[in-house]
């Protein structure tokens, strides 16, 4: 209870807003007393772009079960919700249906001297405490407010990334039927897939979660990211291939490839895939592909075009060397350059892709995947059997 309204209070709440640690403030959108607004300041508290796209204008269903799945994806425990005392009933009862899914601590703030005549009735029917907000959401010292208004630096911001592991993500081949296999770890398959320095890790992660606000396709996005898989290989993974604790993740391809292996999820993409998986358990139950949505959006973009969007591209042509005496001349709009997404067979094994062209359209090719081509590389040079196919003969 915040009776007199006062600013300390609400500056409390809101410099106690920190997802990392748990811990989530939602202001609400004024002037609006809608089920699906709320949920969008929901998404939004989470860094999550709104509003979502995909359904219907006005249904909050999708909206609402993909909050869920995003704060038992997080490590979000507490949920503080100012300016309660506008509560309608329709935006209290989701509130609690939130509560009951996910299990999170629900903390309403209710700056007024008394509660609203609905909400004393439906508080009977749950376990609560009421308190003053001076006891609950003291003063904030003022180093904490700084800390939360100055951004942490982002060496990467807004610039093109382009990941080794993407040149492989688009295929030629269709997609193959459920497999069920206990696959081995990709290492006992003798694939490494590309790794990503730390810095480029921290960026990709801040990146995927706040681009979009589909589980799935964020997912997706970074399963290709650290698999280097293709398409087919990402569309042959279901729930039950995610790991119970989201460390690990089977791909199969039957033996298209390198056969099917279950590869390490690191740290940073744990939450994306475990929102993915909860998501689907939330509506559809336990079973079903791992990156569609269960909840039937349309016209969202394609896997390439999301990763456009994030500025996740592979490496691009090298650009072409200005001739010798040639004056540079800059151009004073600077036009957008079309990403280029090759389709290679690197990681094809069986003898039919050995006469499929590799479409790379003059992109490098992918950095050596088993142990024979990454230890020959750092000597130099390469075995035979590694690279462009119509180059083999010179080597």
């Amino acid at each position: 209870m915040d009776p007199y309204d006062d600013v300390v209070h609400t500056r409390a709440a809101l410099a106690s807003h920190a997802p990392q640690h748990g811990r989530l403030t939602v202001h609400p959108t004024p002037g609006t007393d809608a089920a699906i607004a709320l949920a969008y300041d929901v998404l939004a508290a989470l860094g999550k772009p709104v509003p979502l796209a995909g359904y219907r204008p006005l249904e909050p269903g999708p909206t609402w079960s993909i909050a869920a799945a995003w704060i038992l994806a997080t490590p979000i425990t507490h949920l503080t919700l100012l300016r309660a005392h506008l509560l309608t009933p329709h935006r209290f009862r989701a509130l609690l249906a939130l509560r009951r899914r996910t299990g999170v601590r629900l903390i309403l703030v209710c700056h007024h001297r008394a509660m609203r005549a609905f909400l004393e009735r439906e508080l009977r029917q749950v376990e609560h405490d009421i308190a003053e907000a001076c006891a609950l959401l003291p003063e904030a010292e003022p180093a904490t407010l700084e800390r939360q208004t100055v951004q942490a630096g982002r060496p990467l911001a807004n610039r093109w990334i382009s990941l080794p592991a993407l040149t492989t993500l688009k295929a030629l081949d269709d997609a193959t039927g459920p497999c069920r296999c206990a696959a081995p770890m990709a290492v006992d398959r003798d694939f490494f897939p590309p790794v990503m320095p730390p810095v480029t890790e921290t960026e990709v992660a801040w990146r995927l979660h706040h681009a979009t606000a589909h589980p799935y396709l964020a997912a997706q996005l970074a399963t290709a990211a650290f698999t280097a898989a293709s398409t087919t290989q990402l569309n042959t993974a279901h729930v039950r291939d995610l790991g119970p604790d989201g460390s690990t993740i089977t791909l199969h391809d039957h033996g298209l490839r390198s056969g099917c292996m279950t590869h390490p999820v690191p740290a940073w993409a744990r939450p994306l895939l475990r929102a993915a998986a909860l998501l689907r358990r939330l509506t559809a139950g336990t079973s079903g592909s791992l990156f569609s949505d269960p909840l039937g959006s349309e016209g969202l973009p394609s896997l390439t075009a999301f990763a456009e969007e994030c500025k996740l591209r592979p490496p691009q042509p090298p650009r072409p060397k200005p001739r010798r005496g040639q004056r540079r001349t800059m151009p004073r709009v600077k036009e957008l350059e079309k990403t280029i997404w090759p389709v290679c067979t690197a990681h094809f094994r069986l003898s039919w892709a050995e006469s499929e062209p590799d479409l790379m359209y003059g992109c490098p090719y992918p950095p050596p995947h088993t142990r024979k081509t990454i230890e020959r590389r750092k000597k130099g040079w390469l075995p035979p059997d590694y690279g462009l196919r119509e180059l083999r003969h010179l080597r």
